[in-house]
């Protein structure tokens, strides 16, 4: 559990490492910011495309096998970042380094295989907040190493982290015995790749190209229709990539409808606590600290994910996962309305950040619980990784129109345009709005449990009234 812990650190580290290097790298090799920010966008495109196809070969092959080919993934491509020497092989380097993307379901579908019963809830919450714990001390981590040194090192950091997590999972983790064999659909592979791309490029470039642009508008509907035509396909094809069947039963489907705005409350946070810290003060709303401090402050929310895991996995086995859903939306829901307002100094600002790393861990952890519970042994990997893809979906989602906020609202603070308090409010009560979304799908879960609880109830005193009946 602590090597795979370790993994999905390591791995989320990989997505948020690069963000404060952009300008040194910009500097470095002649780049415009729109090209440095593609170092971003095709680490997250990879990722989209990687996680689905990981997670099916996953549970036709071995979960242990494609962890351990993720990992070797991730490692040549941060090697070849540590030795890049232009824009081109640095765009490599991260597209290879988005590919190890579905090491997080993958782990989570070994702990499930692996653990015993009464340790599973425990383990797969430990494992889903490894994705905030890295997503936090990424940035700050990267800046201090890129501070003291340069970015190539930032990059010769990540080759030990993936070299070091590789090993140790060829020695300490056993494989599944859980295969569903069968054939790899390529088909269906290339068709969710290209609808996922199209549809992550629109969001994530939305904001520069314009939200009309032919460009935007062409790959929203392009999007649309390549995943209609493939979801038409899914449905036929004897082996599909992912059991549409399975995915559209009412609580998995509410579940991961759930994780698209889990993940928008959450990014909110991370997005713009950042550059929140960072503002003059002049802006009356920000703290004029440096991206080193700012980093520091996000540690705390990161940690505190790792902390309160164990406590989302007691809630669940006493209440049910869907209770942990619904009560960390909520507290989400808290979290994102203070920071609406705006906290008037970083102490209270950093509380803030507390409230809401304990409502992600308590909806990280639940999550994959509940989708575990409803899908075959066979299919857990391919499950927990569409749940994976519907985060970053919701992630990209709240970073594109977070952006596009901070651009629409404006001031002036000594002769320069700068966002403005309101782009900061609106785009917390957008999460605040998200969060409340989640909450009210947790609350539809719950009912639909209990209906199906009395479903069961009666079922089976239906059989065992034909028993007696029978003995009779």
């Amino acid at each position: 559990m602590i090597v795979l812990c370790g993994c999905g650190v390591t791995v989320s580290l990989m997505h948020t490492l690069v963000a404060p290097l952009l300008p040194d790298v910009s500097h470095t090799l002649h780049l415009s910011q729109g090209a440095a920010s593609w170092l971003l966008t095709v680490t997250m495109l990879s990722g989209a495309v990687c996680a689905p196809v990981c997670g099916r070969l996953g549970d036709m092959f071995g979960k242990r096998r494609m962890l351990a080919i993720a990992l070797a993934i991730m490692s040549v491509g941060s090697l070849l970042g540590a030795l890049s020497w232009s824009f081109a092989t640095l765009f490599c380097a991260r597209m290879l380094q988005g590919a190890a993307f579905g090491v997080l379901p993958l782990g989570i579908s070994i702990l499930k295989d692996e653990l015993p019963e009464d340790r599973v809830m425990a383990g797969t919450a430990t494992m889903s907040s490894t994705l905030g714990v890295g997503g936090a001390i990424g940035m700050p981590l990267a800046g201090v190493i890129a501070q003291l040194m340069n970015w190539h090192a930032v990059f010769w950091a990540a080759t030990a982290a993936s070299l070091l997590v590789f090993t140790l999972v060829l020695v300490f983790v056993p494989e599944s015995p859980v295969r569903s064999g069968g054939r790899f659909d390529v088909l269906g592979a290339l068709g969710l790749g290209a609808g996922l791309v199209s549809l992550l490029l629109a969001v994530s470039q939305g904001g520069t190209w314009g939200w009309g642009s032919a460009a935007t508008l062409g790959l929203f509907g392009g999007s649309a229709a390549v995943l209609a035509l493939w979801a038409v396909y899914q449905s036929r094809v004897r082996q599909p990539l992912v059991d549409l069947r399975t995915s559209t039963r009412p609580v998995v489907l509410l579940t991961n409808t759930a994780t698209i705005l889990v993940g928008v409350g959450m990014f909110a946070s991370f997005m713009m606590t950042p550059l929140l810290l960072q503002a003059a003060t002049a802006t009356g709303y920000g703290f004029g600290v440096s991206v080193m401090v700012a980093g520091l402050c996000m540690v705390p929310m990161g940690l505190g994910m790792l902390f309160f895991s164990p406590l989302s996995a007691k809630l669940s086995a006493r209440r049910g996962a869907h209770v942990t859903l619904l009560v960390g939306a909520l507290v989400m829901l808290g979290g994102n309305v203070a920071l609406a307002l705006l906290p008037g100094n970083i102490p209270l600002l950093m509380v803030v950040l507390m409230v809401l790393s304990v409502g992600t861990a308590l909806c990280f952890s639940a999550m994959p619980t509940l989708i575990m519970a409803w899908v075959p042994e066979t299919e857990t990997a391919s499950a927990n990784s569409l749940n994976s893809l519907l985060r970053t979906v919701g992630t990209s989602t709240c970073a594109a129109i977070g952006g596009t906020l901070l651009a629409a609202y404006t001031t002036r603070v000594d002769g320069a345009v700068v966002p403005s308090a309101t782009g900061f409010q609106v785009t917390f009560w957008m999460a605040a709005a998200a969060s409340l979304g989640a909450a009210g799908l947790a609350l539809v879960v719950t009912t639909v449990l209990r209906r199906g609880a009395r479903v069961t109830v009666r079922a089976s005193d239906r059989v065992v009234a034909g028993a007696d009946l029978v003995v009779q």
